[in-house]
C-alpha cells in the first residue's frame, strides 16, 4: 500500500519519483503537519507517460471487451478488500471522517463494475440499405488516449468515474492526480494495476497543474480530456480543448438550490438537509447552499436546521464520533470567512457558526445564514464549505425564479407532495440533476453533470461512454 510518507508517479506500468528528483509536500488538514512527500512531473515524466499512454492504446483497444470487463471487475474486488486500509490515507490527506473515506473507496467498486458491464454493451448497428448488395454499418470505437484531471475533493471518486470509463470504452488514460490528496488515488490506479489493466494503459502524475493542463491536452496524443473542477479553471481547458479539436466533458461548479414547500415533512427535510450540509465539509460541488423555504415552513424548517447543525460534531476524521473533517485546505478558511462578512454586512442574519475552530488544523464551524440579499457575495459565489443559506419565497414561480437566476446549472433538489409542483419542478428549473423528496444522485447508472457554466456531457450513466467512444460508418457494396 502506499504511505502517507510517499506517493510516487505511476508511468507504464511502474511507480518512481520524478525524472529530476521534485516533491511537493503532503499536509494533514487536521494538523497542519507535513505527512508525506509527493512526487513532481515534470515534461520529461510528462514525455515518458504520453509515449506509454500511445502504446498501452494501442494494446488495450485490441482486448476485446470481455476481458477488458473481467479486469475492472478484478479492480473493483480489490478495491472492496483494502476499503479499510485506504481509507485513512484519504482521511489524512483530505479529512473526512473515516466512514466518510471507506465508503468512497466502497463505491469506487460499484462505479467500476457498471462501466465494466456497460463497455460490453457499446453495440454499434446495421443501417438499412437504399440499394441490393450494399451493407451500412456504424461501429463504436475508442477515441484514443485520454488526459483526466481531478480534484482534491473526493480523490476516488471523481478519478474512478473518468478512468472506468476510459477503460470500458477501451481507451488509454493519463491521470493528474489531486496533489493535496494523492495516496487514496494512487491506491485505485494500483488497484487496476494489480488486477491486470496491461502496462502504458492507465498513468498517474501529479505536479503543477496548469503546467500539466497545457502539456497534455496540446498534445497530438491525447485525443480526450475530461475535467472535474471549477468553473473558471474549466473554461480556460475547455477553451484550450476547443483550439485543438478535442472532445471535453466538463463537471464544474455548483451552488445548488434547495425549494423547500409548505406541504413537505418540514422536520425530516430540516434533518435530512442539514446532515446532508456538512458531508465532507460542504467541500462538494453538488453541495445544497441556497435554501429556499416557503413562508410558513419558514420558521419551522429553520430552528430545527439549527438546532440539528449546531450539534454536528467537528473534529479530526481519524477520530471516532467525528461527523464533519476539517476543511482540507489554509486557503478555504479565509474564503469561507470574507463570504459570511460580505453576507452579515449586507443584511444577513448569522445565526450559528461563522467561525474557525481552534488554532491548529483547518476546522470551522458549521454556520447558518438567513435573510440574505441576493446582491451578496455567497448568493452568487459557490462558497465550498459548510455554510447554508436560508431565504423566503412565497409562490412557486418564485422559487423556480431564484433557483435558475444563477449561471450555475449543476443540481437542485426539492421536496414538495404537491404532484403539481413536483412537475412543474422537474420541467422547469435549469439543472443537470434535480433530486425531489429524497437524496437520490450520484448513482453508478445515473447521468451526473450539469448545464449553463457546470459544465457539458456527464460521468455517470449509459451516456458517460459515449464521449470515450467514436461511431465510424463503414459501408460496403459486394464486388
Amino acid at each position: 500500500m502506499t504511505t502517507t510518507t510517499d506517493t510516487q508517479l505511476f508511468i507504464d506500468g511502474a511507480w518512481g519519483p520524478a525524472a529530476d528528483g521534485a516533491t511537493i509536500d503532503v499536509i494533514n488538514p487536521a494538523t497542519g503537519e507535513k505527512i508525506g512527500n509527493l512526487a513532481k512531473a515534470g515534461t520529461a515524466d510528462l514525455d515518458r507517460a504520453l509515449e506509454a499512454t500511445q502504446k498501452g492504446f494501442a494494446k488495450w483497444r485490441a482486448t476485446s471487451p470481455f476481458e477488458r470487463a473481467r479486469i475492472m471487475r478484478r479492480a473493483a474486488d480489490l478495491m472492496r478488500e483494502r476499503a479499510d486500509a485506504i481509507a485513512p490515507l484519504m482521511t489524512a490527506e483530505q479529512g473526512k471522517p473515516l466512514a466518510e473515506a471507506k465508503g468512497e473507496a466502497m463505491a469506487s467498486a460499484d462505479i467500476i463494475e457498471w462501466f465494466a458491464e456497460e463497455g460490453r454493451r457499446a453495440y454499434g448497428r446495421i443501417i438499412p440499405a437504399r440499394a441490393p448488395g450494399v451493407h451500412q454499418l456504424v461501429v463504436k470505437e475508442p477515441v484514443g488516449p485520454v488526459a483526466a484531471f481531478t480534484p482534491w475533493n473526493f480523490p476516488i471518486n471523481q478519478a474512478v468515474r473518468k478512468v472506468s470509463a476510459a477503460l470500458a470504452a477501451g481507451c488509454s488514460i493519463i491521470v493528474k492526480g489531486p496533489e493535496e490528496t494523492p495516496a487514496s488515488c494512487a491506491e485505485l490506479i494500483r488497484a487496476f494495476h494489480d488486477a491486470g489493466v496491461p502496462a502504458g494503459v492507465v498513468q498517474l502524475v501529479y505536479g503543477v497543474p496548469a503546467e500539466i493542463s497545457s502539456y497534455l491536452i496540446a498534445h497530438p496524443v491525447i485525443r480526450k480530456m475530461s475535467f472535474t473542477g471549477s468553473t473558471p479553471v474549466g473554461k480556460q481547458l475547455a477553451a484550450l480543448a476547443g483550439q485543438h479539436m478535442k472532445r471535453a466533458t466538463m463537471e464544474l461548479g455548483g451552488h445548488a438550490p434547495v425549494m423547500v414547500f409548505e406541504d413537505a415533512d418540514i422536520a425530516a427535510t430540516a434533518k435530512t438537509m442539514a446532515m446532508f450540509k456538512t458531508r465532507n465539509a460542504g467541500q462538494v460541488c453538488v453541495s445544497p447552499t441556497r435554501f429556499l423555504i416557503q413562508n410558513d415552513a419558514f420558521e419551522p424548517f429553520v430552528e430545527t436546521f439549527v438546532e440539528t447543525i449546531a450539534k454536528v460534531k467537528v473534529g479530526d476524521g481519524a477520530e471516532q464520533g467525528t461527523q464533519m473533517g476539517p476543511l482540507a485546505n489554509d486557503r478555504r478558511i479565509p474564503a469561507v470567512e470574507a463570504l459570511i462578512h460580505d453576507a452579515v454586512e449586507r443584511g444577513g442574519k448569522l445565526l450559528t457558526g461563522g467561525n474557525r475552530i481552534g488554532n491548529r488544523g483547518n476546522f470551522f464551524e458549521p454556520t447558518v445564514l438567513t435573510n440574505v440579499p441576493t446582491e451578496a457575495r455567497i448568493m452568487n459565489e459557490e462558497p465550498f464549505g459548510p455554510v447554508a443559506i436560508i431565504n423566503r419565497f412565497s409562490t412557486e414561480e418564485e422559487a423556480i425564479a431564484e433557483a435558475n437566476r444563477l449561471p450555475y446549472g449543476l443540481a437542485a433538489y426539492a421536496f414538495t407532495r404537491s404532484a403539481k409542483t413536483i412537475q412543474a419542478l422537474g420541467d422547469q428549473v435549469e439543472t443537470g440533476m434535480i433530486t425531489i423528496n429524497h437524496l437520490g444522485l450520484a448513482l453508478p447508472e445515473v447521468p451526473f453533470g450539469g448545464v449553463k457554466d457546470s459544465g457539458y456531457g456527464t460521468e455517470g450513466g449509459a451516456d458517460a461512454l459515449e464521449p470515450y467512444l467514436v461511431a465510424k460508418y463503414v459501408t460496403q457494396a459486394y464486388a
